[in-house]
């Protein structure tokens, strides 16, 4: 299938130029001449760009106001809400996407996805966060004390299944009587959970606010960190130094702001008291260099699946200059499918996964073109969009019928 005239966009830049599709993957990209054999869809004034790839959400969770109110569901209960919320994060143009967690049904769910019986994105799959004992996610998380205690949550999460290994560094906001600004777990202890890890092929991610909390995940050779709400010029110039991936999350304390009176006081007071300082904390971040992975933290309060999309514009508005939306594209394609290890996608390069994103006008000129996806094809297939007639195009140039 030959995608024609369409505006291409990826780290490559922005270019008008044709797509070949094959066998669910991009063949070819440029100035292409259709084959005789070869069925083609005209895409005029769209763009298309590689699908999204957010690197923290949660299926888990929906938005609630607090995280206690999904601690009474059955495993079956919880399975069926990350397959509702699989649905819309993919329906949402995101074709890639981490979950960060929560007992140990992500990584089923991430196997039913593969096998196709639901709809959702490609999956990187967490089980159990590691959390210091009534440390922050406790409610979720496997608790330990100790080093060898680490090492033994680690190889656990191996397994039964985790491609990756998610740590809690600091305190959280979210968590009842948790300081997020103060490091709970030991030095010994973060050394153990990264190296076992490691050992085991699995990146790690580390939950961390406070910047003592990141630089002790630096120093033990994390691979990504999550918020880094706190961060000092030293704990920056680590991340930079170390090469380690940031993973921002402004959609998290966004919507917790924008929703201020229905937080709770905790959520409410916590925020309020860190907002501008993560604002901060991610302008200098990516002013001074460090690689930047978007990811929403989707599910935490008000924070709802189907909106990844915003985080785009928040990285481009608060980073002052920093990162334009060509960049914040990037990060949230390119940038984030490496970060998490999903090898294929995020770029329109031949050979990547066909795994696509079509709106309806150049997006770097207007971020706001992301939030209404008129397609999502994922490994060549229309799964979601509400153009119905570049969808019926689709399925037309296919012989879906």
């Amino acid at each position: 299938m030959l995608l024609r005239d369409a505006i291409l966009v990826d780290s490559g830049g922005v270019r008008t130029g044709d797509l070949r599709v094959t066998e669910g993957r991009i063949e070819d990209a440029g100035d292409l001449t259709a084959r005789s054999d070869e069925s083609d869809v005209d895409l005029s004034g769209h763009a298309v760009l590689p699908g999204l790839v957010d690197a923290h959400v949660h299926f888990s969770l929906s938005g609630e106001r607090t995280v206690e109110e999904v601690l009474g569901l059955s495993d079956a209960e919880l399975a069926l809400i990350e397959a509702r919320n699989a649905r819309r994060t993919l329906a949402a143009g995101v074709t890639g996407a981490r979950v960060m967690g929560a007992r140990d049904v992500d990584v089923h769910v991430r196997d039913r996805i593969d096998s196709g019986d639901v709809p959702g994105p490609r999956t990187v799959a967490n089980c159990r966060s590691i959390t210091a004992t009534g440390g922050h996610g406790h409610h979720l998380g496997r608790e330990i004390t100790g080093a060898d205690d680490a090492r033994r949550a680690v190889r656990e999460q191996a397994k039964r299944g985790a491609d990756f290994i998610k740590f809690m560094v600091t305190g959280g906001v979210t968590t009842p009587g948790s300081d997020p600004n103060a490091v709970a777990l030991t030095d010994a202890e973060v050394e153990a959970i990264v190296d076992e890890a490691h050992r085991r092929g699995l990146h790690t991610a580390t939950h961390a606010h406070g910047g003592a909390g990141v630089k002790a995940a630096v120093a033990a050779g994390v691979d990504t960190v999550e918020h880094g709400t706190l961060l000092d010029d030293e704990a920056i110039d680590m991340l930079d130094r170390e090469d380690v991936t940031l993973v921002p999350t402004l959609s998290a304390p966004h919507r917790i702001v924008r929703n201020v009176d229905a937080a709770t006081e905790e959520d409410r007071t916590q925020t309020e008291a860190v907002y501008e300082r993560h604002l901060d904390s991610f302008r200098r971040a990516v002013e001074a260099g460090v690689r930047v992975a978007g990811g929403t933290d989707a599910g935490t309060p008000f924070n709802m699946h189907g909106s990844n999309a915003t985080e785009l514009r928040l990285m481009h508005e608060h980073a002052a200059g920093a990162m334009d939306p060509l960049a914040a594209i990037v990060a949230m394609t390119e940038t984030a499918a490496g970060a998490v290890g999903l090898d294929g996608q995020g770029t329109l390069d031949p050979g990547t996964h066909a795994d696509l994103l079509v709106v309806d006008r150049d997006p770097t000129d207007d971020l706001a073109a992301m939030n209404d996806p008129g397609v999502v094809i994922k490994g060549g297939r229309v799964v979601a969009g509400e153009d119905e007639r570049t969808r019926r195009a689709f399925v037309d140039a296919r012989g879906d019928h």
